[in-house]
This record gives structure tokens, C-alpha cells and sequence, in this order.
């Protein structure tokens, strides 16, 4: 008997709906992607066994270094950062700020200089500006920047959320004049970063 001749099917496979999708979502990440400024400032956090997670926007943040340096930084949603430095110009009027000096502070991760060099950190490129050994935010008793920027900062966004991420050999009393100055601008609820280390309850099975 001959054999029964299977016919052959073509292999192509039509692409044009795989490749509609892939350009829609690329173009939905393009759009609904919030992109963050560069931040220069590293620590090195304590460990602590909490699993709560802080939302990607509407934070504020304050950095101590184990220099002891005080940086401050919040996000840019809903132009927070442009609100912020009108702010900061209006309670400073000896600060004005040109156009390309108001892009660079929306650029710019973490501020740590003292409002009087703010308008030179600036007026550095972008390459000048990142390799720039910031001296820290004041927060003396007699000159206490920080507070400037923790009420225009809440001013701009009243829903922020307040943050401390210090490093774990940073000085206690610059920490505590950094507690003492949120408290003094009644913020007594905010939230410490820490890296995640291993619940011993957990690895014994309880």
C-alpha cells in the first residue's frame, strides 16, 4: 500500500499582535515611569528585623552620614521640588535662582549645603555638581537650616511622609539634633530606615 502523505503546514507564525503589545506596554512604562535623581550619598544602614515596606513617592527624606553631615531630599511628584525652592526663595528672598539653577535642584538627589552655597552648588555642571564634598545642612541651635526645609518641604506637599536613614556609626548627637529639630516642627511620627536581616523566630520555625 503507498503511504498516506501528510501535508505539510507552514511554520510561520504571524507576529504583528506580539509586536502591538510589546509597543503598548513599552509606551505605558514610558509614561507612568517616575524617574529618580541621582544620589550621591551612601550609608551604611543598621539592621532590623521589620518587614514594612515605604511607598516610592510622597517622602521625605533626611540622610546622616557617619561624618555626621545632614542631607535632605524629597520626591518630585506633583512638582514638589519646584514648589519647594519657591518656597525656600520666598522665606530667603536674598536667594534668587536662574531657570537652569531651579532644573539642577529638581535633578539633584540629596542637598547638604547651607542655603548661603546653595545657589553655587547650583551653578556646578552635572559632573562638577556629583563629585562636590557637600558640608552637611546646619543644624546648630543657632543656625538650624534643617527646620527651614522639613516646614517648606511639608508646606509643598502636605501628605509627605518623613524619613531618617542614618548610618549606623553616625554620632548620636547629631541624631538627636535631628529628633529634637522634627519635633520642634511637630513632627513626632516618622519612619527609620534599616536593612532587613533574618527573623530568629522565623529561622527556628515559631
Amino acid at each position: 500500500m503507498p503511504k498516506v502523505k501528510i501535508p505539510r503546514k507552514s511554520t510561520l507564525v504571524d507576529m504583528t499582535a506580539m509586536c502591538d503589545v510589546s509597543f503598548l506596554l513599552l509606551t505605558f512604562f514610558m509614561l507612568t515611569t517616575v524617574f529618580r535623581a541621582d544620589d550621591s550619598v551612601i550609608v551604611d544602614n543598621p539592621s532590623s528585623i521589620s518587614e514594612i515596606k515605604l511607598p516610592d513617592t510622597d517622602i521625605m527624606n533626611i540622610t546622616i552620614t557617619k561624618e555626621g553631615k545632614v542631607f535632605f531630599s524629597i520626591d518630585n511628584k506633583n512638582f514638589t521640588r519646584e514648589k519647594l525652592l519657591a518656597k525656600i526663595t520666598e522665606k530667603h528672598p536674598e536667594l534668587k535662582f536662574t531657570p537652569e539653577e531651579e532644573k539642577s535642584f529638581v535633578l539633584t538627589g540629596s542637598i547638604g549645603v547651607p542655603l548661603n552655597q546653595l545657589k553655587g552648588f547650583l551653578d556646578l555642571d552635572e559632573v562638577d555638581r556629583k563629585a562636590y564634598q557637600q558640608p552637611g545642612i546646619p543644624v546648630d541651635s543657632t543656625n538650624n537650616e534643617l527646620g527651614d526645609w522639613i516646614m517648606q518641604g511639608r508646606l509643598s506637599n502636605p501628605g509627605v511622609r518623613i524619613t531618617l536613614n542614618g548610618d549606623q556609626a553616625c554620632p548620636w548627637p547629631i541624631v538627636k539634633k535631628v529628633m529634637n529639630t522634627l519635633q520642634d516642627k511637630n513632627v513626632n511620627k516618622f519612619n527609620l530606615i534599616t536593612d532587613l536581616e533574618a527573623d530568629p523566630n522565623k529561622l527556628k520555625g515559631i
